[in-house]
């Protein structure tokens, strides 16, 4: 895992962000923070905030309630924001919200905005947002029930129900981003900040 002076503190219980360091051999550990999202969404949506902001506040949130546990080190924090008309979509809390979004996204463009920022000792040192769009297609309400059916509980695991690593790139026509920010964590530009801060080698 490497010495405390070149690994990071991931602030999030994902699975897959833990996957994307690892396979990057990126040295972190993981703790997850304990925050309201859904109370910081809807107060951040009462000032019209951008889906972006929205982002960007939840991740440095994320890593600053994270870093108090670890002073000294460098805390990551990340998030994602799927915005679709000006609706904003949160994680679904069981499969039948799952079918909902899904029902709601299909054949339709959306703005899938993913913010990480890195902080120390409660100063933020760093921070990147991407942005990418994804058009559904047109699947049937078969489809959606077969997907669901195939992936199960993992349909909860991410805004939107779907998982583009796996079977959730069928139901795509098209996609514009970065493939790691779509998955959860702007790798690129993260690995090369942290490269930066010589956290990893040259």
């Amino acid at each position: 895992m490497g010495d405390t002076q070149t690994t990071i503190i991931l602030a999030s219980g994902s699975e897959l962000r833990r996957r994307l360091l690892e396979n990057a051999g990126v040295a972190f550990a993981s703790d997850p923070p304990s925050i309201d999202e859904q109370e910081v969404k809807l107060s951040l949506g009462e000032t019209q905030a951008t889906s972006t902001q929205i982002a960007e506040t939840l991740a440095e949130l994320k890593a600053q309630r994270v870093a108090i546990r670890h002073p000294g080190r460098l805390v990551v924090g990340a998030d994602q924001v799927l915005d679709c008309d000006g609706t904003i979509f949160d994680k679904p809390g069981d499969i039948e919200r799952a079918r909902t979004d899904l029902m709601a996204l299909r054949g339709k463009t959306h703005l899938l905005v993913t913010s990480v920022v890195a902080v120390r000792d409660g100063d933020r040192l760093w921070h990147h947002n991407d942005q990418s769009s994804l058009t559904m297609r047109a699947f049937s309400v078969e489809f959606i029930d077969n997907y669901l059916e195939k992936i199960a509980g993992r349909a909860c695991e991410s805004v939107g129900a779907y998982q583009v690593e796996g079977l959730g790139m069928q139901l795509f026509e098209k996609i514009d981003g970065d493939y790691f920010s779509i998955l959860g964590l702007p790798l690129l530009p993260l690995v090369a900040f942290l490269r930066g801060q010589g956290m990893i080698d040259r």
